[in-house]
């Protein structure tokens, strides 16, 4: 399991629309972005990673209040074990009517050997 896989199952658990670096279909009134920002090893042992920490963040855009969105989410990330990082207004966008809000989050997995 990863970070992303985990990601898009959760907010597809939402009923909203999801994809991992930009939105290729046509956009709905509600849906969210994946984008991965890090991925670093956090636990050596005998000079071996055993975990690893996957940061990514998550792009919600809604042409409505996003507020009650953000929310669910947020209660759906906490109870799967992720660490919020970040989050924040990002802004509106005129040009698309939709309003942009980012939130970062980190989880830690094992190093999964090939």
């Amino acid at each position: 399991m990863n970070s992303l896989i985990e990601l898009n199952q959760i907010i597809s658990g939402l009923n909203i629309s999801v994809e991992t670096g930009k939105f290729s279909e046509e956009p709905a009134y509600e849906y969210m972005v994946v984008t991965p920002l890090t991925d670093t090893f956090a636990l050596y042992g005998d000079d071996l990673p055993l975990r690893t920490v996957e940061e990514v963040r998550i792009s919600i855009f809604c042409k409505n209040n996003y507020i009650a969105l953000k929310n669910r989410l947020i209660k759906s990330l906490l109870n799967s074990g992720f660490v919020i990082t970040d989050r924040r207004y990002v802004g509106h966008e005129d040009d698309t009517g939709y309003y942009h809000y980012a939130i970062d989050v980190a989880k830690d997995y094992e190093v999964e050997e090939e």
